[in-house]
């Protein structure tokens, strides 16, 4: 055999080998993912479609028992209780109706409405859904109604059947609107915390105009004659200062704008107490694009300078830190002041007080309540006080959280 033989041979035989070694690798690729976990039985599929359907429907039915958000789940309830048509009512009749039943609306809205009114569930027969049309599929429906809170009705469910109604059906569709009721609920609450925190940032505008405007406006008109630029410097400040404190818009802001503003405030106090008062600020780059909840640092550095640096006979320094600790931005705001009591902190307290301690932890009650509102209760103000000794409040804000990002969208 020649020499140009033989690398033939063997050029064949390498190219069989490559194969056999691909055909291998296939078979172990198929057996690893055979022997992978998934969802391999009858009811691990069932509960994945439930769970998913559940998750499909549960988001339009955040924003509550709207028309819009009716429309977007309905085809999702229909879906989970198996029936050939579904429709979602409140207190004003059919919201959206998916599927089967469309002839029949007149019909499904009157039994709607009495559900509504007794609170009682109805199973709908053929005399009930009785119709002119010689192929319609409808033989029956049930209809439940979907409580609030306290007993009261907020709405209901009608399920429409191509069959005479099943105990199945009735019991599915029972269960079906207790969990929108909890949906609702949910959408609700989440509704009512964002009208506390408008109205405890309300709160705090209150607690920010009575003493910083005459103030500004003091220390402003002690320029206009002696250094007009300045005056006019500190009037544009002023301007910009109260344009984002009273925004009409927006439970979150960025940390870099909460900053922003308060170095707008510090400038008009710097005009107030000149030399007295020392700014020190140590901000990292990577948490600037982090969200807050809007007015959480402002009430801090206001009190640093109101009742802590105000009292001090001398030169003081309010301190801001902000760092970038991994997932989380710890921001801490501290003065040299006199201090206060840490009992005080315990108290009640009266945002009317200018003259004690005890207003000066409104703010930072206010601010301590929002951020475990939002965050979760780990996430509170740390408040380190002593009389003489200075206050250092410091706070935990995630850099990622779903409430703040939708909110911020919102």
């Amino acid at each position: 055999m020649t020499i140009d033989g033989v690398w033939a041979n063997l050029s064949a035989a390498l190219a069989v080998l490559a194969l056999l070694a691909a055909l291998v690798a296939a078979v172990w690729a198929v057996l690893r993912l055979r022997a992978r976990p998934g969802i391999a039985t009858a009811a691990q599929r069932a509960t994945y479609e439930v769970l998913h359907i559940a998750a499909l429907a549960a988001e339009p039915l955040q924003a509550g028992l709207t028309a819009a958000a009716a429309g977007k789940a309905a085809s999702h309830l229909r879906a989970l209780t198996g029936a050939s048509g579904f429709a979602i009512a409140s207190t004003d009749g059919i919201l959206a109706l998916d599927g089967e039943g469309e002839h029949h609306r007149a019909q499904l809205a009157a039994a709607a409405a009495k559900v509504v009114g007794s609170g009682r569930s109805v199973v709908l027969g053929a005399d009930e859904l009785s119709c002119d049309l010689v192929d319609c599929s409808v033989r029956g429906g049930v209809v439940v109604p979907v409580e609030r809170g306290g007993g009261a009705i907020q709405g209901a469910l009608v399920a429409v059947s191509d069959r005479p109604v099943a105990p199945g059906l009735v019991q599915a569709t029972v269960e079906t609107a207790r969990w929108v009721a909890a949906q609702v609920a949910l959408a609700e609450l989440d509704l009512s915390r964002a009208r506390l925190a408008r109205a405890e940032i309300r709160a705090l505008r209150a607690q920010i105009s009575p003493h910083f405007i005459y103030n500004a406006l003091t220390a402003i008109a002690s320029f206009v004659r002696t250094d007009p630029e300045r005056a006019r410097e500190l009037i544009l400040e002023f301007a910009e200062f109260t344009r984002y404190s009273f925004r009409a818009h927006g439970e979150f802001t960025t940390l870099a704008d909460e900053l922003r503003s308060i170095d707008r405030y510090l400038t008009i106090e710097r005009a107030r107490f000149g030399e007295r008062l020392q700014v020190r600020l140590q901000i990292a780059p990577e948490v600037l694009p982090v969200g807050v909840p809007f007015l959480c640092l402002q009430p801090l550095v206001e009190n640093a300078v109101r009742h802590g640096l105000s009292r001090k006979p001398g030169v003081g320094t309010v301190s801001i830190i902000a760092r970038d600790a991994g997932a989380e931005c710890h921001i801490t705001v501290e003065d040299d002041g006199v201090g206060m009591d840490p009992s005080v902190l315990g108290g009640p307290a009266s945002a009317e007080d200018e003259t004690n301690e005890s207003g000066q932890h409104v703010g930072l009650s206010n601010v301590d309540e929002r951020l475990r509102s939002v965050f979760g209760d780990e996430f509170g103000l740390v408040v380190e006080t002593a009389p003489g000794a200075g206050t250092k409040v410091s706070m935990r804000i995630p850099k990622f959280h779903p409430v703040v990002r939708a909110r911020s969208a919102a």
